[in-house]
């Protein structure tokens, strides 16, 4: 009989590792011209022997983007307290930052594990000791599945888990772990997906049909249930809130009709919620993560929301339940793009030395802040900032603009290190820290 990674109870368990001493050590990392915008005094330093000459940000060359710590702290807290009221469990996505130090402060907080959208994102997260981690995928890739198994044998305190949403899936995973000569059964969550979603069964049907392959594998255990809401709505409109109730509600039934059946071999977890609609989330499953949990079965509630951490002044500001149009404790974006006027060729438009390879803007364009204007467009390298009615004696050449900026995905993937900041807001915010990131 093959051995289940992690022990039976170990869904309820919140204690998580992370090796400190490795994150620490990135303060240890020679600086240079390849970390993108550091001033060239940096250059031959580590990080930690820059940060102690107390560096300011206008030492720094733009385009840059910068993270605020206090309001990164004051946004970890009020996630780990609205989870912990709500009486679920949060394993926020490191995918949002890929950076280790802002694991570190989100496991500190009480997190329950972390989740990951692919396999080197997990490989990243064990170069760093995470112990526990959800794989929000389907896993079937040979290389990645031969990993894991290792892994799993070698250390039989990693607690990993990943996704299945169909039987065929299951037969390749069957496949390739028998190829790799396993013997760990790894834990997997059937998905359900939803009409025009994104990945998962599209029905309950199919689904039961997943879990079924699973409980047949030699090389599986069915973990649980999981799946993702945010893909099945992108506001807060009456409609779009019913098809996320909707979808969850399908998810709890799934969760119930494979408890009744004893398909779980031992404990459970139901899991969903990206940052737009957690608290519907909490709503449909959350009555689901008490002692006993559906049938007898225990079962551990977990929220994967990731953007909250870093929140923004754009997409999420508008739609999360925590945003402060809707929270009397709410989050703060914790993340702003700095860049410098470089052209002003007509009047009304100043050309911005900040670009798509800098600042995010999937989910809308940088906000300027504290001026009246706008921008319009982004090219590679330079953004087009609109000045209604405006001369070039309004922003001259060589100006810094702050900018507002939404969705943390895309904002931090395109920074290797990014520097923290004391006060967004102060007339000389001091670099105070560096975000080492891996992407």
């Amino acid at each position: 009989m093959k051995s289940i990674t992690g022990g039976a109870e170990s869904a309820g368990r919140s204690e998580v590792a992370i090796d400190e001493k490795a994150v620490a050590a990135l303060h240890d990392r020679r600086l240079g011209p390849e970390y993108k915008s550091l001033p060239p005094a940096a250059w031959g330093r580590t990080a930690r022997q820059f940060l102690d000459s107390g560096p300011h940000l206008d030492e720094f060359q733009t385009p840059l983007l910068t993270v605020d710590r206090a309001a990164v702290a004051a946004n970890v807290a009020v996630m780990a307290d609205w989870a912990a009221a709500a009486g679920v469990r949060l394993a926020p996505h490191g995918k949002t930052t890929m950076s280790p130090q802002l694991w570190a402060q989100q496991l500190a907080a009480g997190s329950w594990g972390l989740t990951f959208a692919t396999i080197w994102q997990v490989q990243a997260a064990r170069a760093f000791g995470v112990s526990r981690v959800l794989l929000a995928n389907a896993l079937v890739d040979p290389a990645g599945l031969r990993w894991v198994a290792t892994e799993s044998a070698q250390d039989p305190a990693f607690e990993f888990y990943c996704w299945a949403d169909s039987v065929e899936t299951v037969a390749v995973m069957d496949e390739h772990l028998r190829a790799a000569g396993a013997n760990t059964r790894l834990r997997v969550i059937v998905e359900l997906g939803g009409p025009h979603g994104r990945t998962g069964a599209r029905s309950v049907a199919q689904a039961h049909a997943v879990a079924a392959a699973i409980g047949r594998s030699e090389y599986l255990v069915l973990a649980g249930v999981g799946g993702y809401e945010g893909a099945l709505a992108h506001d807060r409109k009456p409609v779009a809130l019913a098809a996320v109730r909707r979808y969850l509600t399908e998810v709890a039934r799934l969760h119930r009709e494979l408890a009744e059946a004893a398909a779980y071999p031992e404990g459970a977890i139901i899991t969903a919620g990206g940052s737009a609609y957690p608290d519907l989330v909490v709503e449909a499953l959350g009555p689901l993560a008490d002692e006993h949990g559906a049938q007898g079965i225990p079962t551990t509630v977990v929220l994967r929301s990731g953007a909250y951490i870093i929140h923004d002044d754009g997409f999420y500001a508008g739609i999360s339940p925590l945003a402060a149009s809707r929270s009397e404790r709410p989050l703060r974006s914790a993340m702003h793009g700095w860049a410098r006027t470089v052209s002003r060729p007509e009047p009304g438009l100043a050309l911005l030395d900040a670009g798509k390879r800098d600042l995010p803007f999937d989910e809308g364009l940088p906000i300027p802040q504290g001026l009246d204007a706008t921008i319009s467009a982004l090219n590679d390298q330079h953004a087009f900032l609109r000045l209604p009615g405006g001369t070039p004696a309004d922003l001259p050449v060589g100006t810094v603009v702050r900018l507002g900026l939404s969705h943390p995905c895309t904002a931090f993937d395109k920074w290797r290190l990014i520097p923290v900041i004391d006060d967004a807001g102060s007339d000389r915010p001091r670099v105070v820290d560096f975000l080492h990131t891996f992407f």
